[in-house]
Formats: structure tokens, sequence, C-alpha cells
């Protein structure tokens, strides 16, 4: 893989974009309003598709679909305008399956009437330990990995976040990053103990490493920014190593930074401004993480439950 995405070289969901259009209009007769409107949808995800370097429909993961619908949520569409997104994923996927092109379809265990409950999948603390854990310290990109996943976990990032993040913007000494978000809203992130020493570890291995671009994380080869979909494989490449079962991804570690913090006992307001999320009705959904959680404890342990 490439250690940055060519925004001149098509992607390889283009032409299975364009062989669906084609059917949707001359076989299935769909009005030109409906076929433009999935073709606005699909190119959203698509892009979400191509930045976390997701080539092949036999890698999109049903995880996948349910990050792109948080997302959505984070960029204040509503519920309606998210069910739409839902019903174009849910076409594509189907017609990929039908055709041949593809053996799964990601998006048929999603219940349009149920969308808005659907829950974001997290990792136990058990997980996330292993998972902080895998990287290797005894080799230099080892290091640098091992700062990524904790400042996944420890700051909430999005992976454009922390792919992007200018080095200016980190503020070690006084505990914090500056976060360039959604709508160029800038919001100040805490940084955890953990993430402390592995970034300062991982600044003494990016100096020998002479980059050349201005971001934190660099590439070993080139020095040069870290794509998102090579952060992605990070998170992919130890999750396997730590023997993690569920299909993580970098959101998973933003919801499951937002789920241990209201578990633990934070104010939703303040996990909000953590997350950068514009509407609190967004940050409410891992409240209803929590309570399932509860709920599921209860039933399990309680004796009279």
């Amino acid at each position: 893989m490439d250690d940055t995405a060519d925004p001149d070289r098509p992607s390889p969901w283009d032409a299975r974009l364009d062989r669906f259009l084609e059917s949707v209009v001359f076989e299935d007769g769909l009005s030109e309003k409906t076929v433009s409107a999935y073709a606005a949808d699909l190119r959203v995800w698509i892009e979400q598709l191509d930045g976390s370097g997701i080539d092949a429909p036999a890698e999109v993961m049903r995880e996948d679909v349910l990050d792109h619908l948080m997302l959505l949520r984070e960029r204040g569409l509503g519920p309606r305008s998210v069910t739409r997104h839902l019903s174009a994923l849910r076409r594509f996927h189907r017609f990929l399956v039908d055709d041949g092109i593809a053996q799964n379809d990601p998006v048929e265990t999603f219940d349009s009437p149920r969308l808005m409950r659907a829950l974001p999948h997290w990792l136990s603390n058990e997980e996330v330990d292993r998972l902080l854990a895998a990287p290797d310290p005894a080799e230099p990109s080892g290091v640098r990995d091992a700062a990524i996943l904790e400042l996944f976990y420890s700051c909430g990032l999005r992976i454009s976040e922390l792919a992007g993040l200018p080095l200016r913007d980190v503020a070690l000494g006084e505990s914090q990053l500056r976060v360039r978000g959604k709508g160029a809203k800038t919001r100040i992130v805490p940084i955890g103990r953990g993430a402390m020493a592995k970034t300062l570890a991982w600044l003494e291995v990016r100096r020998q490493w002479k980059p050349r671009d201005t971001t934190l994380f660099v590439t070993e080869r080139r020095g040069g920014r870290m794509g998102r979909g090579t952060v992605w494989q990070v998170v992919k490449r130890w999750a396997l190593a730590a023997n993690i079962a569920q299909n993580v991804t970098p959101h998973m570690l933003r919801h499951s930074f937002a789920t241990h913090l209201l578990d633990h006992g934070a104010d939703l307001r303040a996990v909000q401004e953590l997350l950068g999320h514009a509407d609190i009705g967004t940050t409410q959904i891992y409240t209803h993480v929590s309570v399932e959680r509860l709920t599921r404890a209860h039933k399990e342990f309680h004796p009279r439950a």
C-alpha cells in the first residue's frame, strides 16, 4: 500500500458505482431525482472507503457501515437524512451481491426503523489494554504505532484528525492537543499519562527519521505524512496481533473512549466537548451504550433479575 492516497488516482469503487447507477436507470427505471440522490450519498460513502484503504467489497464490514452512519450524525444529519443514506447503501451493496461482484452484504443486518437506536461497538477495558500493549517497543515503527493507538484511545480522535495532526498543535508541556475537527472547529483535548509517555518516546524516534512533513505522525520509509488508509492499517495490524475478535476500527477506539468516560462518571456535556460533537444528541448514544451494559450486567448477575 502507498504511504499516502493519490487524489488523482481513480477509486476502484468508481466503476462499481457507475455500473450500479446504470442498473437503477435502465433496469429499475428510477427517476433522475432518485438516481442523483443515490449518487450523491454513495460518493460520500466511497470517500470514506477510500480514506480507510478499503478497496474490495469483501473488506467492507458491518462496523464500517455503522462508523459511516455515526459520522453522518456527527456532521449534523438528522434521522431522515441518515435513513436515506442507509437506503442508498443497502441498494448498492445488494446490487454488488446480485451482480456477482461481492459475496456478502454488510448492510443487510441494519433495520431502518431501528437505525437511530443502533449502538456503536466498543472495546472492553481488557481488550484496550491488550491492544495498547501489542506494538513492539524495540522497533521504531512499533514506538510510533504505540503512540497512534494511545492517542486514539486517550483523546477520542477521528482518523482524519489524527492523521493530519500538525506537530505544532501537540502541546506536551500543557498535556493537551489542539484538534481541528469538522467544520474547521478547533477544540482542546487533554492527553492522558500513558499517551504522553508514548508520544514522547515517538518524538525521539521521529527526529531520527528526519521527517519532511510537519504532521506528528510520518512514514518510516519517506518521512512523509501518513494517509488515513495507512493509519487504519496500523490499527488493524495490532488488533490482530492482540487477538481481538472484533473488527477493530479507528472509530471503534473513539466509541470506546466515550463509553469508558461515561461508565466512570464523566459529564455528558464534557464528553460532547471532547468528541467535538455539534449536537449533544449525537453524544447521547453513548449514554444508551452504558445503560445497555448496566442492564445486561443486572440480568446476568443479580439473583432476582
